[in-house]
Formats: C-alpha cells, sequence, structure tokens
C-alpha cells in the first residue's frame, strides 16, 4: 500500500510527487504517457515557477537542456508600448519557456530522483472506493493487464478532463464562459525576445524556447473557433499580418518548422478541491484561459501548498482534512486575482485598459511593476499605489 497515488506525471503531479516523497511518504506516480512526448502548452515559466525550480535543485537541468534564457518584455496595443521586465522573485528574474518533451522528463526524473514509484504508460480507468472514501486506483499497465494500487490519499494531476474530478462528482465551484481559442507553431530564424501584441479580437505573442526557435502564438475570440479550425493556417497569418506587420516580416524571413497546433478548449473555472481520500491539483483543479501562460506557474505553487499544508499529518484524519481545507482556501485566495485578469485579457479589448499604459510611458519603475502583477512578483493592490495614483493623475 503507498500513502499517496499520484494521477498524472507533468507539471503538477510530478512536483506533487517528489515533495511528498521528500517529506518520506511512499509515494505512486502514474502517467497516462511514455517520456519524452509534447503536449499543448504556451511553455512560460514567470519568476515564481523558476524559483520554486531553484528550490527543488531541478534549474540547473533545464538550464543544461539549452532553453533560452529571457529577460526582456515588451508589450503593444494601439497607441501604447512598454518594455521592461517583471522584478525578480527570490533573487530571479530572468525566466525560461521550455519544450514540454524537454521539462516534463526533468519534473518526473526530479520525482524518481526522491525516491518516488513512477510507472509510465499507465492508464487510470477507475477509482477505488470503500464507504464513501477513496482508497486506490484501477489501472492498465503498459502490457495492457489492469491492476489496482491502494492509497491513504490519491491526487488527480489529471487535467482538465480529470478521471479523478469526474468520478468524484467534484462541482465546479467558479466557472464562466469560454473566451478564446489559441493556434501556434516554431520558427526558426526569427530573432525576438518576450514579445507580445494587442489589437481588437487578436493576441499575438511571441517566446524563446529551445534549440533557437520562436513559440508564436496567436488567440481568436471563441466566437471565431468554428471558422478559424477550418483554415488554420491563413486565419493565423492573416492575424500575424494585421495585428503587427513588423512580425510578419520577420516571421516570412524565417521558416516554420513544425505544424500548427491549437485548441479551443480554454475552460475557466475552480472546482471543488478535495473529499474523503482525494484532491485535485493543477488543471484539474483550476484553469483559465492561457492567454496570461499562468499554468506551468499555477501548477508548481499549487504542488508546493499542497504538500506543506499536510506536511507529516497525512494519517492523522483531522489533521489531513484540515490541510485540505487550507490547500482549497488558498487556491482562491491566491488565484483569484490572477483568474479574474486572465478574464479580462481574454476578452480582446485592449482600449479598456489602453489609457492606464500609456500612462506608465517613462516610468520604468511603473512598468516593471506592471509585468510584475501579471507574473506574480507583485500584487495588484501593491501595483495600485500612491505612485501610480499620482501618476495617473497628471496624465
Amino acid at each position: 500500500m503507498y500513502d499517496v497515488v499520484v494521477i498524472g506525471a507533468r507539471c503538477a503531479g510530478s512536483p506533487a510527487a517528489m515533495l511528498f516523497a521528500r517529506q518520506g511518504y511512499r509515494v505512486l506516480l502514474l502517467e497516462k504517457a511514455r517520456f519524452p512526448q509534447d503536449t499543448l502548452s504556451s511553455h512560460y515559466i514567470h519568476q515564481p515557477g523558476v524559483a520554486l525550480l531553484d528550490r527543488w535543485g531541478l534549474l540547473d537541468e533545464l538550464r543544461a537542456a539549452g532553453c533560452r534564457p529571457i529577460d526582456h518584455q515588451s508589450y503593444e496595443a494601439p497607441g501604447v508600448r512598454l518594455d521592461g521586465f517583471s522584478l525578480p522573485v527570490e533573487g530571479h528574474r530572468t525566466t525560461y519557456a521550455p519544450r514540454r518533451f524537454v521539462l516534463d522528463p526533468i519534473l518526473a526524473a526530479g520525482a524518481v530522483a526522491a525516491g518516488v514509484d513512477f510507472r509510465e504508460s499507465c492508464a487510470v480507468n477507475d477509482l477505488l472506493f470503500e464507504d464513501d472514501r477513496v482508497v486506490g486506483v484501477r489501472y492498465t499497465t503498459p502490457g495492457g493487464t489492469e491492476t489496482t494500487e491502494r492509497a491513504r490519499l490519491v491526487v488527480g494531476a489529471d487535467g482538465m478532463r480529470s478521471l479523478v474530478a469526474r468520478k468524484t462528482g467534484a462541482p465546479h465551484v467558479i466557472e464562466h464562459p469560454r473566451m478564446t481559442c489559441t493556434y501556434y507553431s516554431y520558427w526558426a530564424g526569427v530573432p525576438s525576445h518576450f514579445e507580445l501584441y494587442e489589437r481588437p479580437g487578436r493576441w499575438i505573442g511571441v517566446i524563446p524556447t529551445n534549440d533557437d526557435l520562436r513559440l508564436i502564438m496567436c488567440y481568436f475570440p471563441q466566437s471565431e473557433f468554428a471558422e478559424v479550425r477550418t483554415a488554420v493556417e491563413p486565419a493565423f497569418l492573416e492575424a500575424v499580418r494585421t495585428t503587427t506587420p513588423e512580425l510578419y516580416e520577420r516571421m516570412s524571413a524565417g521558416s516554420r518548422v513544425e505544424q500548427l497546433y491549437g485548441t479551443g478548449h480554454q475552460e475557466n473555472y475552480f472546482r471543488k478541491a478535495y473529499g474523503p481520500g482525494w484532491v485535485l491539483l493543477g488543471d484539474a483543479v483550476h484553469h483559465k484561459d492561457s492567454i496570461t501562460a499562468r499554468g506551468i506557474t499555477d501548477a508548481f505553487i499549487q504542488a508546493g501548498s499542497l504538500t506543506e499544508h499536510i506536511g507529516d499529518g497525512l494519517h492523522d484524519d483531522a489533521a489531513l482534512k484540515t490541510a485540505l481545507k487550507r490547500y482549497e482556501n488558498d487556491l482562491t485566495d491566491f488565484f483569484l486575482n490572477f483568474y479574474q485578469g486572465a478574464l479580462n485579457v481574454a476578452e480582446l479589448k485592449p482600449q479598456g485598459q489602453a489609457e492606464m499604459l500609456r500612462s506608465l510611458s517613462g516610468h520604468q519603475e511603473l512598468v516593471d511593476r506592471y509585468f510584475s502583477t501579471l507574473s506574480g512578483a507583485c500584487s495588484f493592490d501593491d501595483f495600485y499605489n500612491d505612485q501610480l495614483l499620482a501618476v495617473l493623475d497628471q496624465s
């Protein structure tokens, strides 16, 4: 019998498994894929996520994997351009946007090094229940054999379509409609930093990643998804051309090296986080539009929060219930502002904040603090301080 079974070995599951094992627990980590395997992602890790990788002893491995460091960000909308970067977190200002077939195996290897029993190509089919409590999992091995494992706690780090959420009936406690759809690919020969371009109805992101490639993403309103998906490439290229002709010229001088990937399943929700014998983590418990690229960083933060709250109390019923409740409270307390911020950006209406952002021009400290609200290095309350209000009054 295991202390913890974690379902899903990507950005939420592997760190949680690793941290549980470092606390002395016997942990089984199950993953349906076989690494290395790519997955849909915006790749970007904000400063708090980089700080956690360093704290966990994994940052040097990420750097060694050839992921280009990022230390400059620009944002451009009608009538405004901002250049700067977020403030540091725990001394880390440089960020990274690794390919997922690079990052996820590093995280899983960190779990294995901590003593986790990691099993790939294992499809979890069901949960085991006793007296309305989850007590384990039923899964299929790579050889096709169905088997079971029991555990004190089952962690569902198994994504938006979480089996754990479905089998336990975990309801949405906050939910909003889909707002965007997105498509992206990778270009060689396109010099860039971390660039964001916004126009009414369009959002373009350019992010340096592994192998000196550039991830270029385009966001469209969800209302256009049915049309865009029937002719993705012309829609994508036209969106870049009309939003930022200068980037379009750089793209045209370079070369696309992979197909276009994308999704319209940009869900926005918080789910009930836990119940008897189970807890949800990462996209399984909370997802927001990917336009602010918070998914990886938020998964890291949640893994740290869950394991820290549980500590050595896993086998004490009262202590475990209290820990899971505190973890659930942290989700909304910490992530609600980021959630609302993502919804605001996903409206694709830059005119709503254009006046405020134009007033930041020439005030580099405020520009960097604005970028810091997106990374999490600065709270929204700290950004809207007397200095900002004074600048706004003068504009």
